[in-house]
């Protein structure tokens, strides 16, 4: 391993640079992190591992300090959003030149950009020749650049996954355009992963294009397909001779949480047939196992079924002015989430008391007679019911049963994680954490998480909301009000 080397990660808030810092900590590097806005990542949990860096891409005179004492700089920032197709290639080779210019300014040693899979010969979708134009952008700085193209990346959470994953989940009977027929080689995250901290020290992959895909060369149909039989789904697809990229982003965007305006390009891209044309990965990094998609889609199950939640906790809410919406209602990694946010006059520690004292003898802060309904309405379909209690009345450990939740994560001051045994068309979560915000108050953060199961589990989600509304608001309301009469005996 090079001693002391210094790596700078741009797209720390997206999908795949915040997974790629932990693994290039575990390495040993030296991390610096660049973001525009560094309030929003408050809340990783390698924060205090890294540096932090505040700068803008499109703004050439933040770069410097950024780049600054640096020998290897991940470049895994494209714009997608905008007014038009066209806005997002001018700002992605913008963005390009300007980190380029930069990096050669301050003698960046290397440069990593993960791009997109496509032959350059093809008539590649705007959004495709806008990532492999990127990745020309930095080769004319002069400072040596690895590129690696990658088609769909599969794990949980990635725009393209979450895409197959929703429509597969979401609707029984799919009309299909043409572009579904396409050939495609995803690729799994912990391969992109892999590939991207492991090129660091193989000096052969300098000044390389480099293609990475999975073991599985198969049709976007074919994703869907797997998808549902990996998850106990029947879905019967029927094929169309057409369907242009906006009725089809259109569709995305009612039946997925992926907006039209994200799907559009995504979509156009799809036209391509995007497979590896070499096997030049393979000489360069023989160590590397390439996936099946099917295994991929398990692995990406199996984060859902167990850990999904806390990949949720890396969420930036916090504008840039630092000021917060006291309810918080968004969509990532499969999960619905509604969040409230109290400051509360009282210490961490009375606050996480109060959260930690929920159910059993002492009931529930809001609404008893809804969650005893609800314990009964459970019972009569076979579930675990309400009358469960809890094994202390002050005291969790991870694995107790309160009431029909049943405690996944609690760390003592801080957090308190319940799953829901209920009856419920998908997975549930309610959250607690108690965060310091200055000497004398708190920050009470109350999270409830729904991870549905098909149409009938986001009918079941949306159709309750005004009842959770209702119930969550009045019950951090009484949460604040306890802590703060807790901290005055």
């Amino acid at each position: 391993m090079k001693e002391n080397l210094h790596c700078l990660v741009t797209g720390v808030t997206g999908y795949i640079g915040g997974r790629l810092v932990p693994e290039l900590l575990k390495k040993g590097y030296h991390v610096r992190v660049l973001s525009r806005d560094t309030d929003r990542l408050q809340g990783r949990p390698w924060i205090n591992d890294v540096e932090v860096v505040e700068a803008d891409v499109l703004e050439a005179e933040t770069l410097p300090t950024a780049l600054e004492h640096i020998d290897v700089a991940y470049y895994l920032i494209h714009s997608m959003s905008g007014k038009g197709s066209s806005e997002f290639h001018n700002r992605d080779v913008q963005a390009a030149r300007n980190f380029g210019n930069i990096a050669s300014q301050q003698n960046v040693d290397r440069i990593i950009y993960l791009g997109g899979l496509g032959d350059p010969d093809d008539q590649l979708s705007e959004h495709l020749a806008s990532r492999q134009k990127t990745g020309s952008i930095l080769r004319e700085s002069g400072v040596s650049v690895t590129e690696f193209r990658a088609a769909v990346v599969v794990g949980s959470g990635s725009k393209s996954f979450e895409m197959v994953r929703y429509l597969t989940e979401r609707v029984p009977i799919m009309i299909c355009p043409s572009w579904v027929y396409s050939k495609v080689q995803p690729i799994a995250i912990r391969n992109v992963l892999q590939y991207l901290v492991s090129t660091i020290e193989n000096p052969a992959t300098e000044d390389e294009i480099i293609e990475i895909g999975g073991s599985s060369v198969i049709t976007y149909a074919d994703m869907m397909k797997i998808y549902a039989e990996v998850n106990g789904l029947k879905r019967i697809l029927i094929p169309v001779p057409v369907l242009s990229p906006t009725l089809s982003s259109h569709w995305v965007h009612w039946m997925t949480p992926i907006p039209a305006s994200l799907a559009r390009p995504l979509i156009e891209g799809l036209k391509n047939d995007v497979v590896v044309q070499d096997d030049k990965t393979q000489n360069l990094f023989p160590e590397i196992k390439p996936l099946s998609y099917k295994r991929a889609v398990e692995l990406a199950i199996t984060r859902i079924d167990t850990d999904d939640v806390e990949t949720t906790w890396n969420d930036a809410l916090i504008s840039s002015k630092g000021d917060e919406e006291p309810v918080i209602l968004k969509t990532k990694e499969g999960l619905n989430i509604e969040r409230r946010i109290r400051t509360v006059n009282a210490s961490p520690q009375h606050v996480f008391e109060t959260f930690a004292s929920l159910g059993g003898q002492k009931g529930w802060p809001a609404f008893q007679w809804a969650w005893k309904l609800r314990g009964i309405m459970d019972r009569l379909v076979g579930g675990v019911g309400f009358r469960r209690g809890r094994r202390h009345p002050t005291e969790l450990r991870v694995g107790d049963a309160l009431d029909f939740w049943r405690v996944e994560a609690i760390k003592p001051g801080e957090l308190l994680r319940l799953r829901a045994e209920m009856k419920v068309p998908g997975r549930a979560w309610l959250e607690f954490q108690a965060k310091k915000e200055d000497k004398t108050t708190t920050k009470l953060v109350q999270t409830a998480y729904f991870a549905p199961k098909g149409l009938f589990g986001l009918l079941y989600w949306y159709g309750l909301y005004p009842f959770h509304s209702l119930i969550f608001s009045r019950m951090i309301e009484k949460l604040a009000q306890q802590a703060e009469n807790n901290k005055r005996l």
